[in-house]
């Protein structure tokens, strides 16, 4: 009988599993230009102590609040915009989920996150705590993607070697570190990419006579 092509299955979650809506409205309704939140919460200096976990989620939304402050013409009405910004809730591809539950059945299952310590709140919250067999949180380990770290950190919570894994993310730089690391990789883009890759695991082995 032919083996299973990968043991594990690790997968990023935004952009993949979830996508997050544009703040164009709320940036409207406060008199800010588009795109101004993401360049204050997203701006590599003030996002990396939060995806490594030098600060928590409520550090760094405060810290985006008083780099809007002068902007908004105070520090109430940043705050009030940042509070805003942060019930926003990401829509979460049904399609995703399902590949993903399936894989599970023959597969141990990550998801591989370069996110904040509000990640594991995130996830209960849409019903997406049980999805996996782990989540690896880059705020809990202390790096983040592309660090190969983060990927010899996945690979040992499923408990297989790099090279049984498959890994799947949307940002080309980290499926680029995924290979380096020895994993196959697939840089998604939509949903049939992951259809595609995962499809080897359901294939029938060929049929060997007696």
């Amino acid at each position: 009988m032919a083996a299973r092509p990968y043991d594990a299955v690790l997968c990023d979650i935004d952009g993949v599993l979830r996508h997050w809506p544009a703040a164009d409205d709320l940036e409207h309704a406060h008199g800010l230009s588009a795109g101004t939140l993401a360049a204050a919460a997203f701006a590599p200096s003030r996002l990396h102590p939060a995806i490594t976990g030098t600060i928590t989620d409520e550090q760094w939304r405060a810290e985006v609040a008083a780099d809007l402050a002068e902007l908004c013409g105070s520090a109430d009405r940043a705050h009030t915009v940042v509070t805003a910004w942060s019930g926003l809730v990401p829509r979460v591809d049904h399609e995703v989920v399902s590949l993903l539950t399936r894989a599970r059945e023959v597969a141990t299952v990550a998801l591989v996150s370069n996110a904040t310590t509000r990640l594991e709140w995130d996830l209960a919250r849409q019903g997406l705590d049980d999805l996996a067999d782990t989540v690896v949180n880059t705020a809990r380990i202390g790096f983040a993607k592309p660090d190969p770290r983060v990927y010899l950190i996945a690979a040992e919570r499923v408990g297989a070697p790099a090279h049984r894994c498959l890994f799947i993310d949307d940002t080309g730089v980290n499926v680029t570190a995924a290979r380096e690391a020895g994993m196959t990789a697939v840089h998604y883009r939509q949903t049939d990419d992951l259809r595609r890759a995962l499809a080897p695991l359901h294939s029938e082995p060929p049929h060997q006579d007696a």
